[in-house]
């Protein structure tokens, strides 16, 4: 009786492996020093900006810069490290050029996309993997040591999972299993949890020095950690501030003066006190019968003080301009 051939055992592979990143951009670099660091080597990278060529060498002293085709010709493991819209196109330009070698790990880090991008490369015999740190990056250094306890996005097949977990610990990190399905809510969750949380910051420093607050880092820091802190320990039980307490006077005085000084934030401070105003209720915090003022400022566009004007100038706000 015959048996089906198994795929590659990595546990076969050599404990140190040659490293290559295809896209030097803020990500790849830093992975592979911190790959460095627990051993393996890097050997090749791809990157064509000067903004690219700068943070290889910072971060990869020595490590020669090749066409991505070298890269992996070159590479036991490599790092497939460009943005989500390109990497279709890549995994299936590297695979038609036969750029992908039998055995060889190819692993990217997109949120968005489990292995399934990697089909092209998994019918030239790569072991594919999905590997997305949970972490904003600089370019720099400090990337390297923000690895340190990173929870990482991790889809491989099930044969390969072992791996792919070992080089998430290699790096610093902590694996968090995510299934192929549930990529892309995955990573609007953290897109809505980080991205959307630089804004609203820039927002607030930007308001706060309009208001003639000389450091408006230093006031915020301080705050917005224990906001944060508050939040990951107790989840809606931490809104606190005027939307949560239905303070309907007070939300409508905000909305009177970004429409006057900074209209372009006055439909995300509505948006969020909306959303705030709606998690505040369904956990009853915010009491059914203060919730219809609230609601009736925070409704439409926000022109309009429908409470009677506590903390405005009793306008309408009706200037023709539509802030939606």
């Amino acid at each position: 009786m015959t048996t089906q051939p198994h795929p590659p055992d990595p546990g076969d592979r050599p404990a140190r492996l040659a490293v290559g990143v295809v896209g030097a951009g803020r990500v790849g670099p830093a992975l592979a020093a911190s790959l460095r660091l627990a051993g393996h080597r890097p050997v090749a990278v791809s990157g064509v900006s000067d903004a690219s060529r700068r943070r290889a060498a910072e971060l990869l002293p020595d490590v020669p810069l090749v066409t991505p085709a070298e890269v992996l010709a070159r590479s036991e493991l490599v790092l497939l490290t460009v943005p989500d819209d390109v990497l279709p196109g890549l995994v299936q330009g590297l695979a038609e050029t036969g750029a992908v070698r039998p055995g060889q790990l190819v692993v990217h880090t997109s949120g968005r996309y489990g292995v399934g991008v990697l089909g092209p490369a998994l019918r030239a015999g790569a072991l594919p993997l999905a590997l997305h740190p949970a972490m904003t990056f600089t370019g720099t250094a400090v990337d390297v040591q923000r690895l340190a306890g990173c929870s990482f996005g991790v889809t491989a097949p099930e044969q390969l999972r072992l791996a792919a977990e070992a080089l998430v610990v290699e790096m610093g990190g902590e694996p968090e299993w995510i299934e192929e399905r549930d990529r892309p809510l995955y990573h609007a969750a953290l897109a809505l949890g980080s991205n959307h949380l630089i804004t609203l910051v820039a927002q607030s420093m930007e308001l706060l020095g309009a208001a003639g607050v000389g450091a408006p880092d230093r006031m915020l820091g301080p705050l917005l950690g224990a906001a944060l802190d508050n939040a990951l320990r107790s989840g809606d039980a931490a809104l606190t501030g005027p939307v949560s307490r239905g303070d309907a006077g007070t939300v409508a005085a905000h909305v009177e003066q970004l429409r006057r000084h900074a209209p372009q934030i006055l439909p995300g401070y509505l948006a969020m006190a909306r959303a705030t105003a709606d998690r505040a209720l369904a956990k009853g915090l915010l009491k059914p019968e203060l919730a219809e003022d609230l609601l009736g400022v925070l409704g439409q566009d926000g022109t309009t003080d429908r409470t009677g004007g506590s903390g405005t100038d009793g306008t309408t706000g009706d200037d023709g301009e539509d802030t939606r």
